[in-house]
Order: structure tokens, then C-alpha cells, then sequence
């Protein structure tokens, strides 16, 4: 680790390079609890350029945490689609219930009690909203450090990332005490040592290809010394996906609707539609005088309605296939 008298000019590299960077995220402008929160929860396991409509549109659907609390769970599901991972929408549904019960969190801990908030969100928000003094490590900053000290930690494991979180505690405490120019008695400080870490890696240190020229930590990073910043962070091979076939039926009435059946059964397409499973059920063979008949029956279950699919949650696979026949 750099050492604790250099972490100060660090810093400053750090901090100077993100105010001349740092992208004009709409959440930036005034951060606020709601608006953070929600942006963070949208970009988990998505990118910024993808999550910024989606979050435009859900916040003028639900523009403040009471909006949202009220809102039936279909509409909220609703206005999520196509985002993926819904059960991030089914948890936010669920803490603005709670929050508009309890008040806005104090503290990392109190927001990591929220359904759908983890440790690196709720210390990117104590950070930033709070000026509480904790680290975040997403796969940004995980990226980051991991090149720079030349890591051998698997950052996907949730001890590796308590881990690195407690090794840049000196870090953040040195660049929080570091005076910001435009703000010198800044109390988000924390919070905006935290962006620069991830918007750092999101920029300049990214998977692959990264612009080590233009990275202020570059003249202290081990893996650009080495030449070896591809072979970080460290992964295991990759699993080979196991394949799940199903067959569907897409079936109209004559107003145009489509057969669907809700999930109620729980997995990460709850409370959404899809299009009728079918599943074999035996065979039936009948002979008539000029011809033989032969039947391979299939069985839909669940709740079936006709239904608008503008009008519902769509699993994203029933939308593909539902736009594709429509084209």
C-alpha cells in the first residue's frame, strides 16, 4: 500500500482529476436521499448509459419516496421493465413503505436495513448524503485497487470485499482530510472520494483496455508498472451456463390481447407476465375412416387472462418474442 505520508498527494491527484472528469449525472446536481438512493439501487449490475432513461421515467412516474410507497406493486414492476434483476424494484417497492413509515436512514447501517441495500450501497449513500466516513468497493473500485496494489483477492467473494474496504479506511480518511479547493470545509468529503474511486474505474480503469496514460493514480499503480493491469482482478474460469428449454404458446383473442399468466410462485420473475408454458402431457391417437389422427398434448399451467401487454410487467424474454412476431 502507498504509503500513509503519500496518501495526501494521492488524493489530490485523485480529487483533482474527478472534478475535471466526472460525468453530469442528473443525481449530482442536488443530491438528495431519494433520488440517490434510487439511482444507486439502478445501477447495480447495470450501466450508467443504460439505467439513465429508466431512471428519468421512474422518477417522473414516481417523483418522491410517498409517490412510490403508494404505488401498487404491478406498477412499479411496470415501469422497471426491461431494466432486469426485478427483484431490485421489488425491494425499493418495499423499503419506500419503510422509509415513508420511518423516516430517511441516519447512518451505513441503518440504510443497509433497508430490503435491496447492501454494504457498498449503503456506503456510497451514508457517504455521499451523510458525510460518514466509510469506503465503498464495487466492481469499480475493486478494479481500481486491484491493479494499483496488485491484488490476488477473488472481489466477487464478499470477504475479499470487506477485506479491500478495510485497507482504503486510510485512504478515504486522508482524502476526506484533504482540503477541497472549490470547498474547503466540504462535509462530503467522504462521499466525493467515493465517486472519484468509481467513477476512476468506471472511465479510465475499465475491464478492458484501460487508458493507464490518463490515470492520475497511474505513476503508483503496480499492474501499470508491471504491464500486467489485464491480468487483474483476479477470476476464476468462468462456468459454462446450464440451459433451460421451455415451449411457449402466444395466443390472441379478437380484440388483439395476449394470453399470459402471472408469476406468483417467488424466483426473479415474480409478479411479472409471461406467455403460457407448455409442458407434454401423453399423446392421443384416434382413427376415422379416411384418416388417423394422431395428438401430442400439451399442458398450460397457472392463471391465464388475455391481457394488454402494454398495460402489465412483461418477463423480458415474453416481450422479445411478443415485439419479434409484431414486426
Amino acid at each position: 500500500m502507498a504509503r500513509r505520508a503519500a496518501l495526501p498527494a494521492l488524493c489530490r491527484r485523485l480529487l483533482g482529476w474527478f472534478r475535471r472528469a466526472r460525468r453530469p449525472m442528473p443525481w449530482r446536481a442536488a443530491p438528495e436521499p431519494y433520488v440517490c438512493w434510487l439511482s444507486e439501487i439502478m445501477l447495480q449490475q447495470t450501466s450508467y448509459e443504460q439505467a439513465l432513461p429508466y431512471y428519468t421515467r421512474f422518477l417522473a412516474r414516481f417523483p418522491t419516496v410517498a409517490d412510490l410507497a403508494r404505488a401498487r406493486e404491478q406498477d412499479v414492476l411496470k415501469a422497471w421493465e426491461g431494466l432486469g434483476y426485478y427483484a431490485r424494484a421489488r425491494n425499493l417497492h418495499a423499503a419506500a413503505r419503510r422509509v415513508a413509515a420511518e423516516g430517511w436512514p441516519r447512518s451505513a447501517a441503518e440504510w443497509a436495513a433497508l430490503p435491496g441495500v447492501g454494504p457498498y450501497t449503503a456506503a456510497a449513500l451514508a457517504s455521499v448524503l451523510l458525510g460518514e466516513r466509510i469506503p465503498v468497493v464495487d466492481g469499480n473500485v475493486a478494479r481500481v485497487f486491484a491493479r494499483l496494489w496488485e491484488l490476488e483477492d477473488d472481489f466477487r467473494k464478499a470477504p475479499a470485499r470487506a477485506r479491500l474496504a478495510a485497507r482504503l479506511q486510510p485512504f478515504l480518511d486522508a482524502c476526506s482530510a484533504t482540503p477541497l479547493p472549490e470547498r474547503p470545509d466540504a462535509p462530503d468529503a467522504a462521499g466525493t472520494f467515493n465517486q472519484a474511486m468509481m467513477e476512476l474505474g468506471a472511465l479510465v480503469c475499465t475491464p478492458t483496455s484501460p487508458a493507464c496514460a490518463d490515470c492520475p493514480l497511474a505513476a503508483d499503480c503496480a499492474a501499470a508498472r508491471d504491464e500486467r493491469a489485464a491480468d487483474y482482478p483476479r477470476r476464476p474460469p468462468r462456468k459454462e451456463l446450464p440451459v433451460r428449454r421451455r415451449t411457449v404458446a402466444v395466443i390472441h383473442d379478437a380484440q388483439g390481447r395476449v394470453l399470459l399468466v402471472r408469476n406468483d410462485e417467488g424466483g426473479l420473475l415474480k409478479g411479472l407476465w409471461d406467455l403460457p408454458a407448455l409442458e407434454p402431457a401423453g399423446r392421443h391417437e384416434q382413427t376415422f375412416s379416411h384418416f388417423r389422427l394422431e395428438l401430442d398434448v400439451l399442458l398450460a399451467k397457472g392463471e391465464a387472462a388475455f391481457a394488454n401487454p402494454a398495460d402489465v410487467p412483461l418477463a423480458t424474454s415474453a416481450r422479445k418474442v411478443l415485439d419479434r412476431l409484431t414486426t
